[in-house]
């Protein structure tokens, strides 16, 4: 399963900024996903337990964000929305467009368990 690598990759992030803040554990991930980032949304939600069990990150809340796909056109100079099989200008239509979003993975945020002292 191909999201269970994203997973553990995610993990080594998460692990990563959880230790340089001295945290106890993390509560929660956020994270921001478009459709063309070769994730699928729900294999990912399924296979980030696994991948933080005995971690830091274990029982972690993950939350999954979507994205559009954006483009912006090289003809019109429009930005905007687009389907992810059609990557046309949604102003004036035009197929002359280069990807501005849509096919990223963040991590947008943790939510971590601290000491008070």
């Amino acid at each position: 399963m191909h999201e269970l690598s994203v997973a553990r990759a995610l993990l080594r992030q998460v692990e990563r900024l959880a230790g340089e803040h001295r945290a106890l554990a993390v509560r929660g991930v956020t994270v921001r996903i478009g459709p063309l980032s070769g994730v699928e949304p729900g294999l990912l939600a399924r296979a980030f337990p696994r991948a933080a069990a005995g971690s830091v990150a274990d029982g972690a809340e993950l939350r999954i964000e979507s994205v559009p796909v954006r483009v912006h056109c090289e003809d019109c100079g429009a930005e905007g929305e687009a389907a992810p099989n059609r990557l046309a200008c949604p102003a004036c239509g035009s197929l002359n467009t280069r990807l501005a979003g849509g096919d990223e993975m963040l991590l947008v945020s943790l939510e971590l368990e601290t000491s008070d002292v």
